[in-house]
């Protein structure tokens, strides 16, 4: 079942054409991974999914669970059940990560009850023992800072994840970590997108489907092995 299709995606960026034509579905419950050069157009194609402003559609459209969703707001998106876990997470003084967990999951229809005995164990699940009532992502470092992101949709349970460079800035310890959640993620129904440029997290996670973006097009697509052969030969060597 296709939780997420974009077809015909044109997107720019500061008057600039950057996605040229993005076809891409994602299926319910399975991983799978973006991939492309630095400059491809990976976190465009995210920010253009969750509906940032400063990235207009000029042509195709975004369905969610067969709903389209082009010209909805990003927090009406957001409430359909698309999350998106941006590749640098912004610090938010003044808001504490467990009240703004509270009040999301409150509008996800969750219950104060469920939501106290759910976020602990969002908690432990991601290591987050150090961090949990301090203000979000405020003194976090990096890996901190993503795994912040990945206790968010743990705990939503979105349709559709969109997880910009998850494993950037993370240690190998917290790789496995992010990894396992993944896992989770995709075994409860969600359907995962994994942007990255490199697949180190891909070898904990085996991605259902890989696409590989190149000025502005899905080039190639194929299964975990197209991720290796990346890593091993480069993005021109193996379209070649």
């Amino acid at each position: 079942m296709k939780a997420l299709e974009a077809e015909n995606l044109h997107v720019s960026v500061a008057g600039r054409l950057i996605l040229k034509g993005v076809d891409l579905a994602l299926e319910k419950g399975k991983v799978h991974a973006l991939m492309g050069p630095n400059g491809s157009g990976k976190s465009t194609l995210a920010f253009a999914l969750a509906g940032h402003p400063e990235y207009p559609i000029h042509q195709g459209r975004i369905l969610l669970s067969g709903e389209e969703i082009t010209h909805l707001p990003p927090d009406q998106r957001a409430k359909r059940g698309l999350f998106l876990a941006f590749q640098y997470p912004p610090e938010v003084e003044g808001v504490r990560l467990r009240e703004l967990m509270r009040l999301a999951c409150g509008d996800q229809g969750q219950g104060f009850c469920d939501f106290m005995e759910r976020y602990p164990q969002a908690v432990r699940r991601l290591h987050m023992e150090d961090l949990a009532e301090r203000e979000l992502n405020v003194g976090f470092s990096g890996g901190e800072k993503k795994r912040s992101e990945l206790l968010q949709a743990w705990l939503l349970r979105p349709k559709v994840a969109l997880l910009d460079e998850p494993d950037s800035g993370v240690d190998v310890d917290g790789v496995r970590v992010i990894a396992d959640t993944i896992r989770e993620l995709a075994d409860s129904g969600t359907a995962v997108l994994v942007i990255t440029h490199y697949p180190r997290v891909l070898e904990y996670v085996p991605p259902a489907r890989v696409f590989v973006l190149e000025e502005g097009r899905i080039s190639q697509e194929g299964g975990p092995e197209l991720a290796r052969a990346i890593e091993k030969k480069g993005f021109k060597v193996v379209k070649g």
